[in-house]
């Protein structure tokens, strides 16, 4: 415990860089989950889970701590080869110590940027390289993670808001039709709301919707 306190009271330069170097890796580690989650499919995920939800408007069901762990799983099943091939690439051979630390970043990089790139529009991509300042990349591992998550970020977000306004399609028919039946009725006071929302979960629970939402997520990767 001394040895460890010593570190960051001590005044020897090599005591300085380590103390330095403890405190970008605390730095890494609190942002890792928000990285992590931005080179992943929970993105895009999660917010297709919660345009059903919105769509159905059953406020907080399922609540979001459902949500966000069945986004959380799905990402697992879906990411599964690529952490495994950054599993084989990087960190085995890393513990074994047949690689330096960052040449197993180099090899963990390389399936991630293959996943990123190959759900990352041209246009997203080609936004920040030209921002940047960058020559055309000879190949997918030359483009930088600076450049390319960004990219895939806002490639998912625009992926996950098509998916979300056909999810609200036929939710908001069914809307209009209510709304119509009791105009026409002369009950203008009666939100149509409630008596829309029984027949989408009707709806909704005819068709299988959370098959077909987990089918179209996990055939869309």
């Amino acid at each position: 415990m001394n040895e460890f306190i010593n570190i960051f009271s001590g005044s020897d330069p090599e005591n300085i860089a380590t103390s330095v170097k403890l405190l970008l890796l605390l730095t890494v580690l609190s942002l890792a989950p928000g990285i992590l989650i931005l080179m992943t499919s929970f993105t895009r995920i999660l917010i297709v889970l919660s345009f059903v939800r919105t769509s159905l408007a059953t406020q907080s069901m399922p609540p979001n701590q459902v949500l966000v762990g069945i986004a959380l799983f799905l990402t697992f099943f879906i990411m599964a080869p690529t952490f495994q091939e950054v599993n084989e690439q990087a960190l085995i051979p890393l513990f074994n110590e047949e690689i330096s630390l960052n040449e197993a970043y180099e090899e963990a990089s390389m399936p991630m940027k293959e996943f990123m790139a190959k759900h990352t529009r041209q246009k997203d991509l080609a936004l920040f390289m030209e921002y940047s300042g960058m020559e055309r990349p000879e190949s997918i591992q030359e483009i930088p993670l600076t450049t390319l998550v960004p990219a895939f970020a806002i490639s998912e977000l625009k992926t996950a808001f098509q998916m979300g306004f056909m999810i609200f399609i036929p939710f908001l028919v069914i809307d209009m039709a209510v709304a119509s039946v009791l105009m026409s009725m002369g009950m203008m006071m009666l939100p149509p709301v409630m008596i829309s929302l029984p027949f989408k979960i009707l709806l909704f629970v005819l068709v299988d919707g959370w098959y077909l939402i987990s089918k179209s997520l996990l055939e869309g990767f």
